[in-house]
């Protein structure tokens, strides 16, 4: 192969030459080419291994189409696996060495492997392996397995940042066709984003003389000019990798050879999608050897880097567009010979410095066959958005059917080869209409595999995969194209079958005896291309992992001296003031006892359950019967898993006949959506009913305490807040400030309390009315204690993983609950009603502060353990709870509890320490 550089012509900077290295070799190279581009360039033909048989491959695609020239590249002391040459950027200094082999691409040892070709057809290790015993074989064959080494020096400022954006028109593809739809959508007003993969865009436009009356490369240069002062944006080496539910649509921008990629999760109200067509190989045996190529190969290594891939090659193609492509070939001083496949099997040969052709009884050799059995457009992020597929004839390639809402095709992707329908299709489409697939001059002439051909005819090219494979797979039964790709690994290369599916299809077709449509299409799947798995870890790390939620007033709360936390998940006051944290928590209690204490609740979930099986559903789901809820009431009750643990304890406001609110724990209010939402769609009819987490739309802030109902009376709303007329566990809605506003009669410290829910925006306004009406700011700490001193329970500090409602002293619905609901069953076994079991009780020291996690000891062995301990300000001495073995029955019993070597005594008493009766609650 006497390939080479020509002396003008391509998009690289000649003023920049890069040397580099590749299998222990140094080359140069230009800036602007890629590793494959430079190594054909310097008549490098074997640039890698296939992945069963090490068989030599040279370079079949110019870009993201090539399954061959796979490469672990080295720059400075950064080191990337499996890098694809044909679409990696030349930098001064890489070194680069081929992947599956050893020494070398060019002197694999492993060659040896296709001398046993024959035992190792599709499915042989499912086979031959079984006997005597699988794991015998497999240390030796995982470390066969794979490709690329992984390198232990990553360094760490290797990171993948994410961000999100917006834009009326995403443009996919800097071609003709979406240079030319950008631009018309760009000045027609819409805020247009093109993406494109490559650093100079124009896609296959320097392979033609001009474009519109230009030359290509001055009219590629003034669509970009012109998106640029419509206001559209352009990134370019931005590959869009998939396209998900709503029109997000996943970008992943390259920042240089070294840095980690830039995901931006991209939100649009329109798809153009112009992504081009590939060339599509042709089947014939030995057609894996190196120098044949794709026809469209040859004149992009022509056109973009100025590379000839010799100075003589065949062209095997079976479409009319060949023709322009030989002409540009020819004008660079290539001698062609025109192979008509049709006129008898065409059959490669060849080694390290020819490629040669044989059909009939003549024999010729060649620097390079080229080869294009027609055009496949790339349909992939079609298919990702539920676009369907078309089956065309004269095209012989599916194309995009009835279309994913908001997304159009245009271009080669739509099947449209000739230039000037590109340019009216672009036009059109930019503009936001609605463009027929029009009629083409382009056909071609079906050339796909023939069952029962002799010789091995390459399909998968990077994974080994032979027309003989297919048919084993299908003589097996695995005639579904899923089966088919599973079996034969066909598709499943690191190009994603772009070279090979519409092969393996084709062949599958025929030896049914079936037409291409009926037999199908593989699933698109994202990423488009590989990515790098940094990109998929992304920002899950370090706090991100468990991202903070704040509140909307939490720059009110610094600016009141807040001692900010995380509490299960959010950031809230602890408590205000610079003091000590005991002495500020216990003011702040005794500010509540005793006033009006004003606390944020805004975490309380707040999920609103709907649909006319919503009724049922909520009984099913809680413990509690809610079925006799009546509108307008709250009723505390418990969630149960299906092992009848307690998973979350809440208030349910019932709105209407079908129309609940679910207010859950702050912390567990993801998890509670998650759980109502898998049993939504478990044994119930979806479409009657209806989760919705409304919890970051709302702020709620609670008054609490004797004082309560003067600081809400005095925010002017028409409710009567006469205990008669709005009792404990009731809510209303009125407005405030033109403003709704929902008032909850319900308390979590045991005194008079409102939580009041209002529009998070208006925050602000609502906390600083109440605080002008009496309202004084405590913490979570504070209400902590508080609600300790009635024995109410927080879920996890409280309850452990065997916790169930009868050992926190709610049974009734065990017994008496007739209806079913999540656990039932699991609170009757044997285990649910064993003696022993843990249970919450009051813990009066006698010996000052116990500590929480503090274990209750008898007889050497562990009675249960303290769960909250506070000192409480309201009765001036310890308090605690905990989770004691048969505690229910021990009251007035002391016990000793242990902690770290020290021991204390309490007595078992009543959870419940301040006012029992319930007067204050209910004033």
């Amino acid at each position: 192969m006497s390939a080479g550089r020509l002396d003008t012509g391509g998009v690289i900077d000649r003023s920049r030459p890069l040397k580099f290295r590749f299998d222990g070799r140094d080359y140069e190279g230009f800036d602007g080419d890629t590793l494959a581009s430079a190594l054909v360039a310097n008549n490098v033909r074997i640039l890698g291994r296939s992945f069963k048989y090490h068989r030599p491959r040279g370079l079949w695609g110019a870009w993201v189409d090539d399954p061959n020239a796979i490469m672990n590249v080295r720059l400075g002391g950064f080191e990337a696996p499996n890098c694809l040459a044909a679409t990696t950027y030349l930098e001064e200094g890489m070194e680069a060495r081929s992947v599956n082999a050893w020494p070398s691409a060019s002197r694999d040892i492993k060659g040896a492997l296709d001398l046993f070709q024959r035992w190792l057809g599709a499915g042989f290790y499912y086979k031959t392996f079984m006997w005597p015993d699988w794991h015998l074989f497999e240390p030796s064959i995982r470390k066969m397995a794979g490709l690329g080494k992984v390198s232990p020096d990553m360094p760490s400022d290797y990171e993948a940042d994410q961000v999100f954006a917006t834009c009326d028109v995403l443009v996919v593809g800097g071609g003709v066709a979406g240079l030319k739809a950008a631009q018309v959508a760009a000045q027609s007003g819409a805020k247009v984003c093109l993406v494109d993969d490559q650093r100079v865009l124009g896609g296959s436009a320097y392979q033609l003389d001009q474009v519109d009356g230009e030359a290509a490369v001055d009219w590629v240069a003034a669509a970009q000019a012109a998106i640029l002062a419509a206001g559209g944006q352009i990134l370019k080496e931005t590959t869009a990798t998939g396209v998900y539910d709503h029109k997000l649509v996943s970008l992943v921008q390259n920042r240089g050879f070294g840095s980690a990629p830039r995901l931006i999760r991209m939100r649009t109200k329109r798809i153009i999608l112009a992504s081009g067509a590939l060339d599509r190989p042709m089947t014939f045996p030995e057609n894996d050897r190196p120098g044949i190529m794709a026809l469209g190969t040859g004149t992009e290594l022509l056109a973009r880097y100025a590379v000839r891939v010799g100075r003589t090659a065949a062209i095997v193609a079976t479409h009319t567009a060949a023709s322009s492509a030989a002409n540009q070939l020819s004008r660079a001083g290539i001698t062609l010979t025109m192979v008509d496949a049709t006129q008898g099997e065409v059959r490669g040969f060849g080694g390290r410095a020819a490629t040669g052709l044989l059909q009939g009884q003549t024999r010729r050799i060649y620097d390079a066959v080229l080869t294009s059995g027609g055009y496949t457009p790339l349909v992939h992020l079609w298919r990702h958005a539920g676009g369907k597929l078309d089956w065309c004839a004269q095209r012989q390639a599916f194309l995009p059917g009835t279309p994913p809402e908001g997304m159009q095709a245009v271009g080669a992707a739509n099947g449209t080869f000739d230039l000037d329908q590109v340019l009216v299709e672009a036009e059109t489409v930019g503009r936001g209409e609605v463009w027929a697939r029009a009629e083409t001059a382009y056909t071609v002439t079906p050339a796909w595999p023939k069952p029962s051909s002799t010789g091995r005819q390459w399909i998968d090219f990077q994974h080994d995969v032979t027309l003989k494979d297919v048919e084993v797979a299908a003589r097996e039964n695995y005639v579904s194209v899923e089966h088919l790709k599973r079996y034969t690994t066909l598709g499943m290369a690191s190009d994603q079958g772009k070279t090979s599916n519409m092969a393996g299809l084709a062949a599958m077709a025929q030896i049914q005896g079936r037409p291409m449509p009926e037999v199908g299409t593989t699933t698109f799947r994202p990423p488009y291309v590989p990515v790098p798995m940094e990109l998929y870890r992304g920002h899950h790390r370090q706090q991100h992992w468990h991202p903070v939620k704040r509140l909307p007033l939490e720059e009110t709360y610094r600016a009141l001296g807040a001692v900010m936390g995380e509490y299960g998940g959010w950031l809230r006051p602890g408590w205000y003031g610079d003091g000590l944290a005991r002495a500020c928590v216990a003011t702040e209690v005794q500010t509540a006892r005793n006033g009006a204490g004003l606390f944020d609740g805004s975490p309380l979930g707040k999920i609103e359950v709907m649909g006319p099986d919503a009724e049922d559903f909520m009984n099913f789901v809680y413990y509690n019967t809610i079925k006799t809820l009546k509108a307008g009431r709250l009723r505390y009750g418990f969630m149960l898993t299906e092992g009848g643990i307690v998973y979350d304890d809440g208030v349910v406001a019932r709105l209407g006949p079908h129309h609940f609110i679910v207010s859950c724990s702050s912390s567990h209010v993801d998890g509670v959506r998650t759980h109502l939402e898998a049993w939504r769609q478990d044994g119930n009819d979806p479409e009657r009913i209806f989760v919705h987490d409304t919890t970051m739309h709302w702020a709620t802030l609670t008054v609490t305490g004797p004082k309560a109902r003067e600081v809400v009376v005095a925010l002017g709303t028409d409710l009567d807040l006469a205990p008669d007329a709005f009792p404990h566990m009731s809510f209303q809605n009125t407005l405030w400030r033109e403003t709704p506003l929902r008032i909850a009669r319900v308390s979590f410290s045991g005194d008079l309390s409102y939580e009041i829910s209002i529009r998070a925006t208006k925050a602000v306004a609502l906390w600083d009315a109440l605080v002008d009406a009496g309202g004084v700011p405590i913490g979570i700490e504070a209400m902590s204690v508080m609600r300790a001193e009635k024995g109410f329970i927080i879920i996890g500090k409280d309850t452990d993983g065997e916790t169930m409602p009868h050992d926190l002293g709610f049974g009734l619905p065990r017994t008496k609950k007739t209806a079913a609901f999540i656990g039932d069953r699991s609170l009757h076994t044997d285990k649910a009603c064993a003696q022993g079991r843990k249970q919450l009780v009051g813990l009066s020291s006698l010996s000052g502060l116990l500590p929480t996690g503090a274990h209750i000891v008898k007889d050497g062995s562990s009675q249960g353990y303290v769960t909250s301990s506070y000192h409480s300000p309201t009765l001036e001495n310890p308090i605690a709870l905990g989770l004691v073995a048969d505690g229910l029955d021990r009251m007035g019993e002391v016990v000793t509890i242990q902690h770290l070597g020290k021991t204390q005594q309490a007595q078992v008493c009543p959870a419940c320490f301040f006012d029992p009766t319930g007067e204050r609650l209910n004033a």
